[in-house]
């Protein structure tokens, strides 16, 4: 046994991880150098699988530990054996709903191919945003250790649903919950007291820097973590290049550096580590060390074009 770093103990490689969130087609664009406006700008474009809870669960899978990991989310008609050949690729278990009206979401990445590699999103959720509480089944829980919900379903009525319900199940099995903001942008729509009142019961909140100090209003990322671990009892904000904070019960308690990378695409690099922090800490690892595991995945991640990870050899 060993502690999850919320005050319990907790057994070393029980159960599985199940991460309920949104699959998207990512087309992914790396150009060099300001967008020409009116105009054409030469880029390297590749379609890839993406969506930030898919991303997440392929990166829990890659860590190995032997722990199985799943997936729920809905995807359209256009592309939903694509998606689910390319999960199990990754080692993931997809369940996956195949809604009948609205294609599955897409994603444009423009990413500047300059040296920090950052990128741009422009965003149509499509069927992963139509995930709702009929989609769930308190089945799905069955052999679950931990449930990790994608942020992006806080931001549509049918999915804020879902999440109500599925935190209540988990809370009735007694399932560590977590949940990544997922999108500072979409965040700030939604408000961070209406965010943080519907995310009542999440064991581990693992934001951006961005994302840490849109929602307590501090400009500081280490207070910023602070102030959030009143609310949450666990919170790992992620800072890219330097490395994560960790906190509790109002106090930063450790900051565990970054891994050192030659950024490619930084698309996905937050949800590599989610994935392989999630998978360390089911594997029973303390929260200091998953974070590490965290940070290697997403130096990984950023060398790489995409949000997945590589794929066996």
């Amino acid at each position: 046994m060993t502690t999850d770093g919320l005050g319990t103990a907790a057994p070393v490689g029980g159960g599985a991880l199940l991460v309920v969130g949104d699959v998207i087609t990512d087309v992914v664009a790396r150009h060099r150098g300001p967008l020409a406006a009116g105009t054409d700008t030469a880029a390297a474009i590749r379609t890839v699988p993406g969506g930030a809870g898919a991303n997440v669960a392929c990166w829990a899978a890659a860590r190995g530990g032997g722990a199985e990991v799943r997936l729920l989310g809905r995807v359209g008609a256009d592309a939903a054996a694509w998606h689910e050949r390319e999960l199990a690729a990754c080692g993931v278990r997809p369940r996956l709903v195949v809604d009948p009206e609205v294609p599955t979401g897409t994603v444009i990445c423009l990413v500047d191919a300059g040296e920090a590699a950052e990128r741009t999103f422009l965003t149509d959720s499509g069927a992963s945003l139509r995930l709702g509480p009929d989609d769930w089944s308190d089945a799905l829980l069955d052999g679950v250790a931990r449930l990790h919900l994608s942020g992006y379903l806080l931001f549509s009525e049918p999915s804020r649903a879902l999440v109500a319900v599925a935190l209540e199940s988990a809370r009735a099995r007694g399932v560590r919950v977590s949940l990544d903001p997922a999108s500072a942008g979409f965040l700030r729509e939604v408000g961070p007291d209406r965010f943080l009142s519907l995310i009542e019961g999440v064991d581990v909140l693992l934001p951006s820097r961005d994302e840490a100090c849109l929602l307590t209003g501090l400009p500081d990322v280490a207070d910023a973590a602070a102030k959030l671990s009143r609310h949450v009892p666990l919170v790992v904000a992620k800072q890219g290049a330097e490395g994560a904070l960790i906190a509790r019960s109002g106090t930063v308690y450790a900051h565990v550096p970054a891994v050192a990378a030659t950024p490619r695409d930084t698309t996905g690099a937050g949800d590599a580590f989610t994935g392989a922090f999630l998978a360390a800490l089911l594997a029973g690892a303390a929260p200091e060390d998953a974070a590490a595991e965290g940070c290697r995945a997403g130096a990984l991640a950023v060398e790489r074009v995409g949000g997945r990870p590589p794929g066996p050899e």
